[in-house]
């Protein structure tokens, strides 16, 4: 089997696109299992649980995005696909990091946040303004990791 440049590359957009979903799946999950516990007691706070249950998502929209931008770089989506180096392949590979990886592991960390703020608006509804913001901080680490990848990829000429 030959390993070249635009399979290493692939290899970069399905990380980002797998890890990144994989770690908001296990997010929105462990969010959506504290909400069902507060929607058996009041179903009128489904709207807040919903808000709650759907930020981890974003991170597996993060790497989409990621790997739909590589995809495009590698003229596989509306264009002609280029030719791509080992070494271009390896640094596609690298610049899907960031957001694979902080992705995969933030998501995970914000459902656990939302989860633990799920409880909070079953015990006091009035505070949903600050449950909504403690899983929201998270998300600015999902979002700079977006951004990195995003910068390391504009870097990487291709021809």
């Amino acid at each position: 089997m030959i390993i070249d440049g635009l399979t290493i590359a692939y290899l970069g957009s399905a990380l980002a696109i797998g890890l990144a979903g994989i770690g908001s799946a296990i997010g929105v999950g462990i969010a959506g299992e504290a909400g069902a516990g507060v929607l058996t007691e009041d179903p009128g706070k489904f709207g807040t649980v919903l808000i709650l249950q759907a930020l981890p998502g974003t991170q597996g929209i993060y790497g989409l995005l990621s790997g739909f931008y590589v995809m495009i770089k590698l003229g596989l989506l509306g264009g002609s696909p280029v030719t791509v180096s080992v070494l271009q392949g390896v640094q596609i590979l690298f610049a899907c990091l960031p957001v694979a990886i902080v992705c995969w592991f933030s998501a995970i960390a914000q459902g656990k946040t939302a989860a633990a703020s799920i409880g909070m608006i079953a015990r006091r509804p009035e505070e949903t303004g600050k449950a909504i913001i403690l899983p929201a901080m998270v998300e600015t680490y999902a979002i700079l990791s977006l951004l990195a990848t995003i910068l390391l990829l504009n870097t990487i000429k291709l021809g």
